[in-house]
């Protein structure tokens, strides 16, 4: 029995096409992880829809910069890591790949971090002694699962977490009308400029844009084959787009909930304990236990792919890709992982850990930037492939919004 027939049967290359869907999504996790959730839910908080539209413009922005990534991995068959330490003078190559290093530091701390809050609320372990059990989880799975493994894991989180934010929205009543001006409408409220510095400032994060242009070359081809690279490139932008999308939507309801919850209840709020200790008495228990476990599977996926930049980076450093099996990639995701849960046994409060990872990541994330927009901009590494006069004017327009914000973040923090 044929079960389909004619115009019915499957597109071959939508099936090709989803086989490939898995590189964006391990970037969205760094898109949707502790320190985004609590930019969101303080933005709805305390503006209820109005900042929406700073959702939009962040991932359009990402769209663009993690797609430049994704393409020097696709066309020279290297990380940025690796394109680096081969194109660039070696003084710059180490001081752009150290700090990078650094970076990775500062993000598994706050993913990290994020975590062990979690496992505080849904079973009173202290954040300290949470922090190792998520370091041994998060390198249990590193060390024993191939990528395509760990590929899974984090298609499953980011699933659990939708469906977790999902769960919350259905339980709340939102305004569709005022979401739908607040995504597409700029708006500054009046002290509303750090939150908004917060939000756009933190979603380029350096350690992604390395990670994009070292998973992407998990799906095979042929260099020599110029059909190929057109397809793979086709098939990364599609995976991109879809990915960021599921980002967009995933940060666009933290800031729903917020709106719907607290800011209707005029309290702000700007600490996830406190979001989640509240939301029990506003929509009952199992909304606080949801969002609970929610920010556990964002901060252990996040705290994966941390260790996997980090991994990357250290790699690359002597011009090799990832690889878990090779002593220079383990030991790139243990000076990432574990400096940065020992980092949380030195600091006073959760929140103090998340603002210094923030102002580590606001320094470094220009050297990122600038670096693979040379790189991908460079006839010698691309060929020709490289940025167009459009994709520059884009791309360096891209670069220095981000890093203006990111320093007047950093000013503000200080």
């Amino acid at each position: 029995m044929k079960l389909f027939s004619g115009k019915h049967q499957p597109n071959p290359e939508a099936l090709r096409f989803f086989r490939y869907i898995g590189p964006g999504l391990l970037v969205t996790v760094g898109f949707i992880d502790p320190g985004n959730w609590a930019s969101n839910i303080a933005a709805g908080s305390q503006y209820g829809y109005v900042l929406l539209w700073m959702v939009t413009l962040s991932t359009v922005m990402l769209i663009v910069l993690q797609h430049n990534a994704a393409h020097l991995g696709i066309v020279t068959g290297k990380c940025l890591s690796e394109a680096a330490t081969e194109h660039l003078r070696p003084w710059v190559k180490n001081i752009i790949l150290l700090t990078a290093v650094g970076a990775a530091v500062s993000t598994a701390l706050a993913e990290i971090l994020g975590a062990a809050v979690a496992l505080n609320r849904l079973f009173r372990l202290p954040v300290k002694i949470g922090s190792l059990f998520v370091l041994a989880a998060v390198l249990l799975l590193q060390f024993t699962n191939s990528y395509q493994k760990i590929e899974k894991i984090i298609i499953g989180f980011v699933s659990l977490i939708g469906l977790s934010f999902f769960f919350e929205i259905c339980m709340v009543q939102n305004d569709w009308g005022a979401a739908a001006s607040g995504w597409v409408t700029p708006a500054f409220p009046k002290g509303s400029m750090p939150v908004i510095m917060s939000v756009l400032g933190a979603v380029v994060m350096p350690h992604n844009l390395f990670l994009h242009s070292e998973v992407i070359q998990s799906r095979q081809w042929n260099l020599q084959d110029e059909r190929v690279i057109r397809k793979q490139l086709k098939y990364e932008f599609g995976d991109t787009l879809l990915s960021m999308m599921i980002g967009w939507a995933i940060n666009s309801a933290m800031i729903l909930m917020a709106a719907a919850t607290f800011f209707a209840n005029q309290t702000a709020v700007t600490d996830l304990s406190q979001a989640e200790a509240m939301l029990k008495p506003l929509l009952g228990n199992a909304a606080g236990v949801v969002f609970a476990v929610a920010l556990l599977f964002a901060g252990l996926s996040s705290s994966i792919t941390a260790g996997m930049a980090g991994g990357s980076i250290f790699a690359g450093i002597f011009a090799e890709p990832y690889d878990i099996s090779d002593s220079h990639t383990k030991a790139g995701v243990l000076i990432t992982m574990v400096p940065a849960t020992l980092i949380i046994f030195l600091i006073s409060s959760p929140f103090d850990g998340l603002l210094y990872s923030q102002m580590l990541l606001s320094v470094q994330l220009p050297i990122t930037v600038f670096a693979l927009i040379s790189l991908t901009s460079s006839q010698k590494v691309m060929g020709k492939y490289a940025n167009s006069k459009l994709d520059k004017i884009l791309l360096w327009s891209i670069g220095l919004i981000v890093t203006l914000l990111n320093i007047a973040l950093l000013v503000s923090s200080l």
